[in-house]
């Protein structure tokens, strides 16, 4: 029996009448009338719904961890999340290479490291080359941006030549993203694991002060960053004297906290909280994840699902609309490709996952796949039983996968869940140890397909050549052309749904809950916090 809405946990701001922002919108209109100029000073409270599993931005792999880490560390460039479009930020100009094989960045003079030290080219190659040494296991979307990665050059102290060894048309962008964010010589040289203590020294607007690891995280503001993006709002300093993050598991506790004052913004805002958070005069702010939505990835290796036409025929047997409808709320979207439809070069291929329960069934029966006495499908003495493995790196996961677990019952498939912490899910993730793995990764630019799916990726389907696949995926990379990019982008999401690779489910969105004197907290391209333009009214 499905669960109702009250017995299932809604999440993240899946409120129709919460304000929305755009992903590079102020929110200084908000509740609270006109605030004014923005004034400097000030510390922000801010309640983390998960601990930071990293302070390295390179290893950072959550959105919680991130909203710190994206804040200590600066990036070649900058997206802008209004057009797409990039930006100067540490490079203020560059150029590519026609074969996509060479990029050339051209670094700001007097940018500095909080440890004194100055950006130089050898910088840039030191940070690159040690994101390639960490490797895929802990630095994976680093690892994969740097697919080909020969090497880079300091051609001069502010000029600095990445080279791969074949084209790649997506690095441009990846150059904007906190994964390749430019850190200073103390931390690149440093082992992974040392790097995650919380002393990681960037060229940020703002450093870590403190860093107890799953309790509480002090950033304090740079003196005397002047160099920030061409996409910020403001030059100098960032306003904020100091981010104070606590993580806050419980949502309600979150919630009573901002309400009473005692935070000034919170992670996931439920939508029955809403209206606590704006009686408070607060709000609730909201946008969706670029990259590959919320899914099962099948092992196509594990039991049942070796045979491709299970995989195919799971497809039709959930209901995202019900996911959305049942679990989040209106602020979400059911999953309608292999990318959010927030990526460039998305297509939709919904009609390919459209509900249809009876075309499931129909093309198990032709499979060989009956079912058996307790309702489960066999074939030849084996069960169509297969789990999934999963953490709580967004709280809605193990209410999604509930109700499909209850939907796939329906048409004789058995699943089970597999509940693990986020350190567990990345080990096993890397060893492969699993039937599926329900996850989503957010990047704005259809190469996370790649990313995710490629042979040379992360490849958490375990599988072999599929020559359609790795034609597109390896082309898109090739490609400068943007026309010609997207269409081997849509052959690339098709390619995924005709192997049965995933099991798409729902479109991630963030949503945070500011007080009304929390001003100007904006997304980035990649819908991650940016701290910088925000400021505290009222004071």
């Amino acid at each position: 029996m499905i669960r109702t809405r009250h017995r299932i946990v809604a999440l993240a701001g899946a409120l129709a009448a919460a304000t929305t922002v755009a992903a590079c919108g102020s929110d200084s209109a908000a509740p609270g009338g006109d605030a004014g100029p923005p004034q400097p000073g000030g510390v922000l409270r801010y309640g983390l719904s998960q601990a930071p599993t990293c302070s390295d931005p390179a290893q950072a792999g959550t959105n919680q961890t991130l909203y710190v880490a994206r804040q200590i560390v600066d990036s070649l460039t900058d997206q802008d999340p209004a057009t797409g479009e990039l930006k100067p930020w540490l490079a203020q100009s560059w150029e590519t290479s026609p074969d996509a094989k060479v990029f050339t960045f051209h670094l700001v003079d007097g940018v500095t490291f909080s440890d004194g030290t100055p950006l130089t080219a050898e910088s840039v190659r030191n940070t690159f080359d040690s994101v390639v040494k960490i490797g895929s296991g802990k630095a994976p979307l680093g690892s994969s941006y740097l697919t080909g990665y020969v090497g880079t050059t300091a051609v001069d102290r502010l000029t600095a030549r990445v080279e791969f060894s074949k084209p790649n048309a997506p690095f441009l962008q990846a150059s904007s993203t906190a994964a390749l964010g430019i850190l200073a010589d103390v931390t690149t040289a440093k082992p992974a694991e040392q790097r995650c203590l919380g002393d990681n020294v960037g060229s940020g607007p703002f450093t870590y002060a403190a860093y107890r690891q799953d309790a509480a995280v002090t950033l304090a503001k740079r003196t005397g960053y002047h160099w920030g993006s061409a996409v910020f709002a403001h030059r100098g300093e960032a306003y904020l004297d100091k981010i104070e993050f606590t993580v806050v598991p419980e949502s309600g506790v979150r919630t009573g906290s901002l309400a009473s004052g005692q935070l000034d913004a919170i992670s996931d805002a439920l939508p029955q909280d809403a209206p606590q958070i704006e009686a408070a005069g607060g709000r609730v702010l909201s946008t969706a994840n670029p990259g590959v939505p919320f899914g099962l990835q099948l092992n196509v290796t594990r039991g049942p699902l070796r045979d491709p036409a299970v995989r195919r025929a799971l497809l039709p047997a959930i209901d995202r609309k019900q996911l959305v409808d049942t679990v989040l709320g209106p602020q979400f979207k059911p999953a309608t490709s292999t990318l959010a439809s927030t990526t460039p070069g998305y297509t939709d291929l919904s009609a390919r996952l459209a509900y249809d329960p009876a075309k499931t069934r129909t093309l198990l029966d032709q499979a060989g796949w009956l079912p058996g006495a307790d309702g489960v499908r066999t074939k030849n003495g084996e069960r169509l039983s297969f789990s999934v493995l999963f953490s709580q790196v967004f709280a809605g996961n193990q209410a999604i996968l509930e109700l499909v677990q209850q939907q796939l019952r329906q048409v004789g498939v058995e699943l089970k869940l597999d509940l693990v912490s986020s350190a567990e899910a990345t080990a096993r993730q890397s060893s492969k140890d699993f039937d599926s793995f329900y996850g989503n990764t957010t990047r704005a630019d259809g190469d996370i397909l790649r990313t995710t799916f490629g042979l040379e990726g992360r490849n958490l389907n375990a599988r072999g050549p599929v020559p359609a696949l790795d034609d597109a995926l390896n082309g898109q990379v090739s490609t400068v052309d943007a026309a010609t990019r997207n269409g081997l982008i849509r052959t690339a999401q098709e390619q995924v749904l005709d192997a049965g690779l995933q099991l798409p489910t729902v479109e991630l969105s963030q949503a945070i809950g500011a007080s009304a004197n929390t001003r100007d907290l904006k997304f980035e391209a990649s819908a991650r916090l940016q701290f910088f333009d925000t400021w505290l009214s009222g004071r």
